[in-house]
């Protein structure tokens, strides 16, 4: 994996700078990350979150962020982020390297019922390459998995919920089932409303995890999730995968729903690239 070319982050100040910085203009990346596979910490490193985040408690300088979301997708050139919907059949093994550290960093990660359904979710698992960095961090030993439902019709049998090292959350409206509600429980997850109706409002979602400490969140969709968060505009980041592939077809790009009445605008942070593979990520502006 290589560094294509520097990149500028022209994003607020509260954002971290990418590590080996060099000056502005096209140039070789260092000889050390040329043209072979980073290792898990120097990916951490380039995808460390902005500093401090500090929810609940006030911010302790200007503007930091008291909590910060992340999307994390992957799209072909043709706009497709699934084939026979999944997302695997586009993803590539740096892939999943970057999608493994995206969690090893996260408190939270927020991912749609139909998503859980379709993916086979299963819960986040502690990894010995993070586990220092999470330690000194004050993080659980693996990220909460959080899952959007509004109707709550999950199989609360499987082992996201009735085994996961870190209790499974779930974030629902104030019309949720109460028999659901009593189910998820029982199977030991702990629901979260944060919607006066039947649905999950984006930015209660977001400040109800913060609220408990999980402000480092990461969302993995699915397209109907993230197309929510960023109406909302609640999201502050995209990591998006470009895949050298086409699927022409039908598939989901990586949002849906209504169309903003303006785009919003993302600036570029970084880029690295393996087999034709780009690993971009854009901030908000």
């Amino acid at each position: 994996m290589r560094r294509l070319f520097p990149v500028t982050d022209q994003t607020a100040p509260a954002a971290a700078p990418a590590p080996q910085a060099q000056p502005e203009g096209r140039s070789e990346a260092p000889a050390h990350l040329v043209d072979r596979e980073w290792t898990l910490d120097e990916l951490a490193e380039a995808y460390a979150y902005p500093a401090p985040l500090t929810a609940p408690a006030p911010p302790t300088t200007p503007d930091a962020p008291h909590r910060w979301l992340r999307a994390n997708m992957v799209s072909t050139l043709d706009g497709a982020a699934q084939h026979d919907g999944r997302s695997q059949a586009i993803s590539s093994d740096a892939d999943m390297r970057i999608f493994g550290t995206l969690r090893g960093l996260a408190d939270a990660v927020i991912v749609g019922a139909e998503t859980v359904r379709l993916e086979g979710y299963r819960p986040a698992r502690a990894r010995d390459a993070f586990a220092a960095r999470r330690a000194a961090d004050g993080q659980a030993p693996a990220p909460a998995i959080a899952v959007v439902s509004a109707s709550l019709n999950l199989d609360f049998s499987l082992p996201l919920f009735t085994s996961p090292l870190v209790p499974t959350l779930v974030l629902t409206g104030a019309a949720a089932s109460p028999d659901r509600v009593r189910d998820a429980e029982k199977a030991g997850a702990r629901v979260i409303v944060a919607g006066d109706g039947p649905g999950v409002e984006p930015d209660r979602a977001v400040t109800a995890l913060a609220d408990m400490g999980l402000v480092r969140q990461l969302t993995e969709g699915g397209p109907r999730l993230l197309g929510q968060f960023a109406a909302a505009g609640v999201l502050d980041e995209l990591c998006l995968t470009v895949a050298p592939l086409l699927t022409v077809g039908s598939a989901q790009r990586i949002t849906g729903g209504p169309v903003l009445p303006d785009p919003e605008r993302f600036a570029l942070a970084a880029v690295l690239e393996e087999a034709g593979f780009l690993f971009t990520r854009y901030r908000r502006i």
